[in-house]
């Protein structure tokens, strides 16, 4: 259903509140630059400290801006079930393709939790769904059997899968029925992902260089492993210098130098990136002919 470099979108604030006017042109440029998929309202968005208006109004902001150009895989997640229902059904009376979930945080449920967590998501609204597996950020772990019985339920169609671990792409892909799709949420590990078996990225990386992380996202599905690594080797810094401190604040200082006008403010607890953080961003962007 997905493929190729899906953008997890920063969301820009202004004097602390939304400012549409730049979303509303991140989604263009995005559009242009030839990402295949929008996701608003994802980690990479702050989701984590918008109110639920603000949420809502972001991906209908995304939704009526891409007008349907591209998917929109609308972020969902919380760690309270009926919330996140909340915003299932927001987010499929406004047209969005997919919505985007996230293993429950903070209340670590086990495997048998989880799945009756994702189970009712189901069972109350029929958008396709996208499981989001990140334990370094949840602590709870979307273990490859309960994915395997998920994906059972006619709804979840694919996941994100940022557990930083290559082989569960390879459980994923024998476990599941054939049209499962497999996502990767870790941009550096993304060659090794397609390699296994992967279909594409919803990436931080892509917010800053959409056409570089498309061009990769490409040669992987044409099986021009050759081009791919190159152009790897060229996104690798700029991969790893958008965690040299706590996200999103790296790359929308990125986002910053290369946009212009692209805001950096961010809600706390996030704070601006170090000097250092700064110096790392620019070395990569600038490597990558970004600057």
């Amino acid at each position: 259903m997905f493929s190729g470099s899906i953008p997890a979108l920063a969301t820009p604030f202004r004097d602390g509140s939304f400012a549409e006017d730049q979303f509303r042109a991140l989604v263009d440029w995005q559009i242009d630059q030839g990402s295949s998929a929008l996701v608003p309202c994802g980690t990479t968005g702050e989701s984590s400290t918008l109110s639920n208006a603000e949420h809502h109004r972001v991906i209908e902001v995304c939704i009526e801006q891409a007008a349907g150009r591209v998917p929109i895989i609308a972020g969902c997640g919380s760690n309270d079930t009926t919330n996140s229902l909340l915003h299932l059904n927001f987010s499929k009376k406004c047209g969005a393709t997919a919505g985007l979930v996230v293993a429950p945080y903070y209340n670590r449920p086990n495997q048998e939790g989880i799945y009756a967590h994702f189970k009712a998501l189901t069972e109350q609204n029929d958008l396709p769904l996208v499981l989001y597996n990140v334990p370094a950020r949840t602590v709870t772990d979307i273990r490859p059997e309960t994915v395997a019985e998920l994906a059972k339920l006619p709804s979840v169609v694919a996941i994100k899968d940022a557990s930083g671990q290559i082989d569960r792409v390879t459980d994923h892909r024998l476990a599941c029925p054939k049209d499962f799709c497999l996502l990767s949420g870790v941009d550096e590990l993304s060659l090794a992902f397609n390699a296994s078996g992967g279909a594409g990225c919803i990436s931080v990386t892509a917010n800053v260089a959409p056409k570089l992380c498309a061009e990769f996202q490409a040669a992987c599905a044409s099986g021009d492993y050759a081009k791919a690594r190159e152009l790897n080797d060229v996104l690798y810094p700029l991969h790893k210098s958008l965690f040299s401190d706590a996200s999103p604040g790296p790359v929308k200082y990125a986002m910053s130098r290369v946009l212009g006008d692209f805001s950096t403010d961010l809600r706390l607890p996030m704070t601006p990136p170090s000097d250092a953080s700064r110096a790392a961003v620019d070395a990569a962007l600038e490597g990558a002919g970004l600057i």
